[in-house]
C-alpha cells in the first residue's frame, strides 16, 4: 500500500512517502507556520522524487491535532481534497501519538513514562501520557489541555518529556520535586509524521477509516479535558 502522509500541527511542514512499511521518501521543512503557501508543490516534488504521482497514492494519513489552529486546518484541508477527488481512503491520527513515537529515537529513553507536552499558548499545553509495551507506544489517558502546574501535580517518579513546549518550561520541570525528569533531544521535540507508518498502515489493515466529509481538526477544550483525582 503506497501512502502519502501530512503533518501541519507545528512550525514544520512534514511529509513522507511510503510503500507499506519503507518510507520512500521524508522531508520536514520549517515554514513557520505558512504551510498553505509552498503545500502543494512540496507534495509535488517528494512525490516525484519517490517515483510516483498523486494517482499511485492507495491512501492518505493526516496530523489531526492538537496543535496550530490555521496549521492543521490547511493539512487537512489538502487532504480532503486529494482523498475526495481521487476516491481514496483517509486515517487522521492525533499528533500527540505521533509525537510520543519519538521517544523511541532517543537513547535516553528506557521504558519511561512518556509525556510529550505541546505549547497551546495561555499558559497551557496539550499533553496525554503514554507507555512503551513490547516496543510500542502505547497512550494511557485522555487528551488534555491545561496549565503545567496542573499537569505536574498529578505525575510522579521518572518521566520522558519531550515537545516544543519544552523551550518554555523545561526549568520548571526540572525543579519540581517527586519527578524525575528526563528530557529528550530537542531535534525529537516535534511531530514527524513519518513515525506515523505503522500506526497508519494498523488503521488501514483494520478498515478504521475516517469520513472525508466529516473529518475536521481535533481541537481541545478545557471543559473536555479535566484530569480526574482518583
Amino acid at each position: 500500500m503506497k501512502i502519502l502522509l501530512l503533518d501541519t500541527s507545528s512550525k514544520f511542514l512534514s511529509l513522507a512517502v511510503a510503500k507499506d512499511n519503507r518510507i520512500l521518501r521524508r522531508k520536514q521543512k520549517l515554514l513557520d507556520r505558512r504551510h498553505s503557501a509552498q503545500l502543494a508543490s512540496l507534495i509535488d516534488k517528494i512525490l516525484k522524487k519517490a517515483g510516483l504521482s498523486i494517482k499511485d497514492i492507495d491512501g492518505f494519513c493526516v496530523s489531526k491535532g492538537p496543535g496550530s489552529f490555521t496549521g492543521l486546518r490547511v493539512g487537512i484541508t489538502a487532504v480532503k481534497g486529494l482523498a475526495y477527488a481521487l476516491r481514496k481512503p483517509v486515517v487522521a491520527i492525533p499528533t500527540l501519538d505521533i509525537l510520543a513515537q519519538n521517544a523511541l529515537k532517543d537513547k535516553k529513553f528506557s521504558k519511561k513514562l512518556i509525556c510529550p507536552i505541546v505549547d497551546a499558548r495561555q499558559n497551557k499545553v496539550y499533553a496525554c501520557l503514554y507507555q512503551s509495551k513490547n516496543g510500542a507506544i502505547k497512550r494511557q489517558g485522555r487528551y488534555l489541555l491545561l496549565s503545567l502546574g496542573e499537569l505536574l501535580r498529578e505525575l510522579k517518579g521518572e518521566i520522558f518529556f519531550l515537545g516544543d513546549a519544552l523551550s518554555l518550561y523545561r526549568e520548571q520541570i526540572r525543579k519540581i520535586r517527586g519527578i524525575k525528569a528526563v528530557f529528550a533531544n530537542e531535534k525529537l521535540w516535534y511531530p514527524k509524521i513519518s513515525e506515523a507508518v505503522p500506526l497508519a498502515l494498523e488503521r488501514f489493515r483494520k478498515g478504521k477509516l475516517d469520513d472525508v466529509n466529516s473529518l475536521k481538526p481535533l481541537y481541545l477544550y478545557p471543559k473536555e479535558c479535566q484530569i480526574k483525582h482518583k
